[in-house]
């Protein structure tokens, strides 16, 4: 009884200490041998966590990588927040339920504001079989449209987390593939409905402004059939009033950037 017991006290206080996405400086969950083809956001999705978690727990500065680098994946912790249950994190993880219970054995519905978490890292295995391109054939595109593209993005999503970059990229392709708007990357990004701009910065002029290193890459990354958002169609920032975009289905957060069907 006096094991089960200390075991016991351990595990409790293990939840106890640490901050919602927090990183362990001195402890990682798993390392990660870069291979070809690899970028930090298909790591960052393969161990469900972020491209900034990795980015700290490795002291990067930009986002190159090169094959045969060994990379420290971050024991990541999320602090339950109000309104939060464990279906709803195991969604924001885009990890099972099942597996969410197992790693901080929690086997009813119960959990409470300001619990700490652990965030179960997948499976190498399985991370591998995780698909993180979308299946549809890449959409074509012109140099030109891929500048606009990177300055759609840094207009758009600039102080924003990477995938929100991304994102943005993502929302741009998709609507190329979905038949309900242009068939091309400059005519959705330039797109008018109604008299109505479809992003604000083409009406304001945002757009021309030189897109940075890192959007660039994020359009290079949509371009090329990732999808952040699971196939969302519109996005918007956390301030907006508009209804209309409000009632739609959510698909998922970046930052302040909400992506929608």
């Amino acid at each position: 009884m006096k094991k089960k017991y200390f075991k016991s006290l351990l595990l409790t206080t293990g939840l106890i200490i640490g901050l919602s996405a927090s990183i362990h400086s001195d402890a990682y969950a798993a390392t990660h041998t870069v291979a070809k083809g690899d970028t930090l956001y298909k790591i960052s999705m393969a161990y469900n966590t972020s491209v900034s978690n990795i980015m700290v727990a490795n002291n990067l500065k930009n986002y190159d990588l090169y094959v045969g680098q060994v990379i420290n994946i971050p024991d990541v912790k999320y602090t339950v927040q109000a309104g939060d249950t464990l279906y709803k994190i195991s969604q924001k993880y885009n990890i099972s339920l099942f597996n969410l219970r197992q790693a901080n054995n929690i086997w009813t519905d119960y959990i409470y504001v300001g619990q700490v978490l652990d965030i179960p890292l997948l499976p190498a295995d399985i991370a591998e079989e995780k698909p993180v391109a979308a299946s549809a054939p890449v959409v074509n595109y012109t140099a030109q449209e891929l500048d606009l593209l990177a300055r759609l993005i840094m207009a758009e999503a600039e102080s924003q987390p990477y995938e929100a970059k991304v994102a943005v990229g993502s929302v741009v392709v998709n609507r190329v593939k979905s038949g309900l708007f242009a068939p091309t990357i400059s005519g959705v990004i330039n797109q008018n409905i109604n008299g109505y701009y479809q992003f604000t910065p083409v009406e304001n002029g945002w757009i021309k402004r030189p897109a940075n290193e890192d959007c660039i890459k994020a359009a290079k990354e949509a371009l090329s059939g990732v999808d952040t958002t699971k196939g969302a169609l519109f996005y918007y920032d956390d301030s907006s009033t508009n209804q209309w975009i409000l009632s739609k289905p959510v698909a998922i957060q970046y930052g302040r950037m909400i992506f929608a069907y």
